[in-house]
């Protein structure tokens, strides 16, 4: 009796005095105790969670607010953003392992697998001063893709189905499809089955966590890395990427920090998909990991806004070591090697590009061998490619950066040819208009000029009886084109 007396006498001091209560422990007080708490939940948690993985102990579900943010989007995700930068075929051509370590730093994949896809439609008319040879290399330049003087085309440039796979921390997987019958080297017109198919552009693995290590390696079908090859336009590829870009199997390994980016890469020798050729025992066969490329570029803010960058490439192979007559694939007696220098700007809304690549050695096929053909005259030449442009963007700016708005104007040239020859050179000049109507879609124009012809095939002749050459350096394409440009 007397405890009871004594508690319901303690309930009425409460009750009467509810200021003393409050001066003890205040609701401020409180919830700074529990927040404590729950962070000393949640370092427990991962103390347990460490050691049972230590142990082989089955894995602790984590139930933390990170790992549900990170995981929001469950097994599969998407992130448009990270869709269009890593399909785009314009920008960060070499550099697609690297963006997307960096994405995985960033938060930008936020589950185990992304997809990614693109989809590029255009609209355009050509006209040549000669029948049937049309400089503009966004397209096959064959008499199967061009006809007469003039010529027009509504269809699907590409199309693009990627997955990135988050493997754990460290392992990123991922596969790229695409369809482009307009630069497949499928047999026929662009309606032929041959030129209708679906191929793995790009596959490899990438070992690396650059919030733990700015080192990574990467294995697999993948761009290798030679030169800038990059574009300012917001569709056509500069003379460079279609001169020197490569695209081969092989081995990666890379360094990323502070703004200083090298590479090498171990590349399977034989003629592979774009821009390398090692012969292996006299022949193509890709049996042998006999060719290499490096590259090093370091990026440096001049303000708070403004940084530019400058690199350096070489390789021990390039595809222009084929004697004549020079066809796809064919094998070479010995390798050409080719360096590159490059350059970026950006101040603020302006952005300005510079690349040159060569060959260190004379290119055999670009000359012809025999004496009774009067084309004969032309030594061979060493090759080279040239690019500079440049990109303004206004008007509001979008979560990525994009400018709303952006006109550039890029002029780039390739040199196949000794002074005078039909296959001398080809030049590119390609004025741009872009809308990016979200960060995912953009809209384009372009209007270009070509002068030249001169296509890699039978680029010195080999391919007529009377040994003449369908290259003509005198000849000129002009292209008004219209297409969009859209990630999901």
């Amino acid at each position: 009796m007397k405890s009871l007396v004594t508690a319901v006498s303690a309930i009425a001091m409460l009750v009467a005095a509810p200021s003393a209560f409050a001066q003890t422990i205040t609701n401020e007080e409180l919830l700074e105790r529990l927040e404590r708490l729950e962070q000393q939940n949640a370092e427990l948690r991962e103390e347990v969670r460490s050691l049972r993985a230590e142990e082989g102990i089955v894995r602790v579900p984590d139930t933390s607010a990170e790992a549900a943010t990170n995981n929001r989007n469950g097994f599969v995700s998407t992130n448009v953003d990270y869709s269009y930068r890593i399909l785009d075929h314009a920008e960060d051509i070499s550099t697609k392992p690297v963006v997307q370590l960096r994405a995985r730093q960033n938060g930008d994949l936020t589950s185990s697998l992304t997809l990614s896809g693109q989809i590029t439609a255009l609209a355009n008319i050509q006209q040549s001063n000669r029948d049937s040879k049309f400089g503009y290399l966004m397209r096959h330049p064959t008499s199967a893709n061009q006809i007469g003087e003039n010529v027009s085309e509504a269809v699907i440039h590409s199309a693009n189905l990627a997955v990135t796979a988050q493997l754990n921390d460290w392992i990123t997987g991922y596969v790229e499809l695409q369809y482009s019958p307009e630069q497949s080297f499928g047999s026929g017109t662009i309606t032929s089955l041959g030129r209708n198919q679906i191929e793995a552009r790009q596959a490899y693995m990438i070992f690396g966590n650059l919030d733990a290590s700015p080192l990574y390696a990467a294995i697999g079908k993948l761009y290798t890395p030679f030169g800038l090859n990059d574009s300012v336009s917001p569709f056509t590829n500069s003379t460079n990427w279609h001169a020197f870009a490569g695209l081969a199997y092989g081995a990666q390994v890379g360094y990323v920090q502070d703004g200083l980016m090298l590479r090498a890469m171990a590349i399977q020798g034989g003629a592979q998909f774009r821009a390398h050729n090692v012969p292996v025992s006299g022949t193509s066969v890709p049996s042998r990991v006999n060719n290499f490329a490096f590259d090093g570029n370091y990026t440096f803010a001049l303000s708070d806004e403004n940084s530019a960058m400058v690199g350096a490439s070489y390789t021990h192979g390039s595809a222009y070591c084929q004697a004549y007559p020079v066809f796809h694939f064919n094998p070479c007696d010995e390798n050409n090697p080719a360096w590159s220098v490059y350059g970026r700007a950006n101040f603020g809304p302006l952005e300005l590009l510079g690349e040159f690549a060569s060959t260190t050695k004379d290119w055999p096929g670009s000359a012809v061998p025999d004496p009774t053909n009067p084309l004969s005259q032309y030594e061979a030449q060493r090759t080279h490619a040239f690019t500079l442009g440049g990109r303004y963007g206004f008007g509001d700016q979008h979560p990525n950066g994009r400018y709303l708005n952006a006109v550039s104007l890029e002029f780039s040239n390739f040199r196949a040819g000794d002074d005078g020859a039909p296959w001398e050179r080809q030049n590119q000049l390609v004025l741009g208009y872009s809308r990016f109507v979200g960060e995912n879609i953009n809209l384009f124009a372009e209007l270009v000029h070509v002068e030249g012809f001169a296509p890699l095939n039978f680029v010195s002749g080999g391919n007529f009886p009377d040994g003449s050459t369908w290259s003509d350096r005198d000849a000129t394409t002009d292209v008004l084109l219209f297409g969009a440009q859209a990630a999901f």
